[in-house]
């Protein structure tokens, strides 16, 4: 258990300590493991009950949607659309699971990157804001953009003395893996993540701006690294990210911590992610197929 202060105060070391060794019942908010589960999995199950909510736009926006009503109004009234029979609700039915279905796969994203920064926090004693990264861009002629990246691990801020030697002794690992040299290694000052459930599509944007953001993160002393939760990356991107020196972490269950997603969150953050998945598999498919159901009546 976590030793307090004196004044009641637990420290940012013994908080760290407590949560990677899955910690007491509770200590000054940090729990015991099946009360992180309970913390881990109200975040999915708040992203995924997000698309409960959908409604496809038609055009007419973001907002909240168009309602099955208004949808047969508009293309009802539709001379055209009305001819072909586009304004029946199966129509709209098959454009509400269609867009329902994207924002699934983005709200699983969504809530995974939630749980990893708290996970971050939880275990290496981080705050939010410690276990975030955000830099500002400013292009000739256009405003300045804050750009952010998930997850950060900064070295120096790590509140355990034994978490911070694994993340320093990963880190050097990391580092020979992509090729970088040694004086540059050693100017890290930790890591930024970014962590992805999975790519499905050859986006050029997102890969030029994916690049761009591994420029910006060395120009920070960071390591960049790419930590997907499924395996679902084509060979091609996965080459480019390589080459703009991307650590890539891959959605495997076994491995080493240079190259497994899974394997990371055990061996280096000291949290065994996939036992957490796996654990509460059932609780997860339980709130999915509750979406599918309301995304296909």
């Amino acid at each position: 258990m976590a030793k307090k202060k004196p004044g009641g105060k637990v420290s940012r070391k013994a908080k760290a300590e407590a949560a990677a060794s899955g910690g007491a019942a509770r200590v000054s908010g940090y729990v015991h493991l099946s009360a992180l589960d309970e913390r881990y999995l109200a975040i999915i199950r708040r992203a995924l009950r997000v698309c409960l909510n959908y409604r496809p736009a038609f055009g007419h926006g973001r907002g909240e949607g168009v309602s099955l009503e208004r949808f047969q109004q508009l293309y009802g009234e539709d001379e055209f659309y009305s001819w072909f029979g586009l304004d029946s609700p199966l129509v709209y039915a098959a454009h509400k699971a269609a867009g329902g279905m994207t924002s699934v796969y983005r709200q699983i994203g969504m809530g995974c990157q939630l749980v990893f920064q708290q996970i971050l926090q939880d275990t290496l004693g981080l705050s939010a804001a410690e276990a975030t990264w955000s830099y500002t861009v400013k292009a000739k002629g256009s405003k300045a953009r804050t750009l952010a990246l998930d997850g950060r691990i900064p070295l120096e801020q790590i509140g355990s003395d034994r978490a911070r030697e694994r993340a320093r002794t990963w880190l050097a690992e990391a580092t020979g893996c992509i090729g970088l040299k040694d004086a540059s290694a050693k100017g890290l000052a930790g890591c930024v993540l970014e962590l992805r459930q999975g790519y499905k599509s050859n986006d050029a944007k997102r890969q030029n701006a994916d690049v761009a953001n591994a420029a910006a993160a060395f120009a920070h002393r960071y390591l960049p690294v790419m930590a997907l939760l499924s395996v679902q990356i084509p060979d091609r991107l996965a080459e480019r990210y390589q080459r703009a020196h991307w650590l890539i972490l891959r959605g495997t269950v076994s491995g080493r911590a240079t190259d497994s997603t899974y394997v990371f969150c055990r061996d280096v953050l000291g949290y065994d992610l996939a036992a957490f998945f796996r654990r509460n598999s059932a609780a997860i498919k339980a709130e999915t197929h509750t979406v599918f159901m309301g995304l296909l009546q």
